[in-house]
C-alpha cells in the first residue's frame, strides 16, 4: 500500500510541474506576442499620404497675397503657389482644396486637420522646422518696408522708423524682422490679419509703413496697382529668406511632395511659373 501511494504522489508530482511548464511556455509566448504588436503598431504610424489619397484631396491653406494665392481681374483664383500646388496634386492623384486661414494659426489648423498643408510663401524658419515638417525651399524672398511716395523724405531706413507707427501681419516673417530690429523695435506696432490689410493701413494713413514679403510688394503696389501711391524704401531689406511648405510633424506627404518638386524643377515647370510671376527659385 505504501509503495502504491508513493507511486501515486510521484505521478501527481510530474503532472504539476508539466502544468507549470506548460503555463510558464503559454505566458513567454504570449509576452513575445505582444512586444511583436507593439513594435508593430509604433512601427506604422498613420501616413498623411494614404490619408489624403483615401479622402481624394489636398486641403490646402491659404491667405490672399499676390502673386502666390489670389483672385485675379476675370475672377480666377490663381498665383504661383496655386498651380504649383495643382500640378503637385495631379502628380498625386487629388484634387485641390484650397482653404482661406488665419496666417497666425496655421500650425494650430494643420494639426487639427482642418488643413493638410500650408501653401501661401511661407518662410521657413527654425521655430516652424521644429513644430512642423517643412518642404525643400522653392522661392526666394525678402523682408521690405513699405511707404506712402509722399514720405520717401521722411522715412528713408529703418532708422528713421524708429518713433513710427508700424503695420504687419500677425504671426509673419514681417511681425518678426521688426522685433528683431535694433531700430523698428522700437516702434508702435500693430498687427492686422492680412499682408493686403498691411497695405490699406498706409493707404488709409493709419500707418506709417508696413514690413512684408518683397514678393507680395512688388507685385501689388506702385504704377498701375491699386495702391499706386505706394513704394517700397530701396535699400533697407531686413532679410534674406526662402518659402517653404508646411506638414504635419513626421508626415511622409512632405517626402513626397519634395520629390514632385524635384521632378517639376527638371521638366521646367517651376521655372516657367516663375518667370511667369517674377519670382526667383531658390538654389
Amino acid at each position: 500500500m505504501k509503495t502504491k501511494k508513493l507511486l501515486t504522489l510521484l505521478l501527481a508530482g510530474a503532472m504539476s510541474l508539466s502544468l507549470l511548464a506548460g503555463c510558464g511556455g503559454n505566458t513567454t509566448n504570449t509576452g513575445t506576442d505582444t512586444a511583436a504588436d507593439t513594435a508593430g503598431t509604433a512601427d506604422t504610424a498613420e501616413s498623411d499620404l494614404a490619408y489624403v489619397r483615401d479622402k481624394g484631396k489636398l486641403t490646402i491653406g491659404y491667405t490672399v497675397y499676390e502673386p502666390m494665392n489670389y483672385t485675379d481681374a476675370e475672377g480666377n483664383f490663381t498665383g504661383f503657389d496655386t498651380e504649383f500646388a495643382t500640378a503637385v496634386c495631379e502628380k498625386l492623384g487629388v484634387t485641390p482644396d484650397f482653404i482661406e486661414i488665419n496666417w497666425d494659426t496655421k500650425v494650430v489648423e494643420l494639426n487639427a486637420k482642418s488643413i493638410d498643408c500650408i501653401w501661401n510663401g511661407m518662410t521657413i524658419t527654425d521655430e516652424l522646422k521644429a513644430n512642423i515638417a517643412v518642404s525643400d525651399p522653392y522661392v526666394k524672398n525678402m523682408q521690405v518696408i513699405v511707404i506712402k511716395n509722399t514720405n520717401k523724405d521722411i522715412f528713408t531706413d529703418a532708422a528713421s522708423l524708429s518713433a513710427a507707427n508700424l503695420v504687419a501681419e500677425a504671426g509673419s516673417a514681417g511681425q518678426a524682422a521688426i522685433e528683431s530690429d535694433v531700430s523698428l523695435s522700437t516702434a508702435n506696432l500693430t498687427t492686422v490679419a492680412k499682408q493686403t490689410d498691411a497695405l490699406l493701413e498706409i493707404e488709409s494713413g493709419a500707418s506709417d509703413a508696413a514690413v512684408l514679403d518683397w514678393t507680395l510688394a512688388k507685385s501689388m503696389i506702385g504704377e498701375g496697382t491699386d495702391f499706386a501711391d505706394l513704394m517700397i524704401v530701396e535699400g533697407a531689406e531686413l532679410s534674406v529668406e526662402e518659402y517653404g511648405i508646411g506638414f504635419r510633424a513626421g508626415s511622409d506627404l512632405c517626402t513626397e511632395v519634395n520629390q514632385i518638386m524635384t521632378d517639376l524643377i527638371s521638366d521646367g515647370t517651376l521655372p516657367a511659373l516663375a518667370e511667369k510671376y517674377g519670382l526667383s527659385l531658390a538654389a
